[in-house]
């Protein structure tokens, strides 16, 4: 079974991480945190120090089944720093598989080029750096490989829609069933 990676920077904000962690977990797929830090403990931008499963230098980008990248400042920044993450991205996206990022994280895939002519939706204030997409200001904006996110408020929405991407709408709608959520979202 191929694994998703969620790679966690220092100051990435946590409930966009372990959510989707909590999430995909519930649906059955095999998802790993990777701390972009060289420690197992990575500290969030409020403070929640996180233990990842992994450290980058162990991803096997081949074996990706997508790759998710959650937000929050200066946690975004600190992702699309990292040359060997880029790297892994455009093995990811030349192999056409699933790219997600929520809140300020889908600036990472703009700023690379990735968007351009596609859909996209991130934290109100961080358009400029979808180079070239659509900005829809949707909560969680679908388009081709890339699942875009627009904050925090939207973390249920963006784990349910790769959820069912990578285990299908039933299983996605038996986890949002499960954890009640159609009983807050109406």
């Amino acid at each position: 079974m191929e694994t998703v990676y969620l790679f966690f920077a220092e100051g990435a904000e946590e409930v966009e991480a372990l959510a989707v962690v909590d999430i995909l977990r519930r649906a059955g797929v095999e998802i790993r945190i990777v701390s972009m830090t060289g420690e197992k403990m990575v500290t969030g931008a409020h403070g929640i120090k996180v233990a990842a499963d992994m450290l980058l230098d162990e991803v096997d980008f081949s074996a990706a089944a997508m790759l998710v990248l959650p937000g929050g400042l200066p946690g975004a920044y600190n992702l699309a720093a990292s040359k060997e993450l880029a790297e892994g991205i455009m093995r990811q996206y030349e192999a056409g598989k699933p790219l997600a990022a929520i809140c300020a994280a889908p600036l990472v895939y703009g700023r690379m080029g990735l968007l351009k002519g596609l859909k996209a939706t991130c934290y109100p204030g961080f358009e400029e750096n979808l180079e070239g997409a659509e900005y829809t200001g949707a909560l969680v904006q679908e388009d081709g490989q890339f699942i875009t996110g627009k904050g925090p408020a939207a973390v249920f929405e963006f784990g349910f829609a790769i959820a069912a991407r990578l285990a299908g709408k039933e299983k996605a709608e038996a986890v949002r069933c499960g954890m009640l959520y159609n009983e807050v979202a109406g």
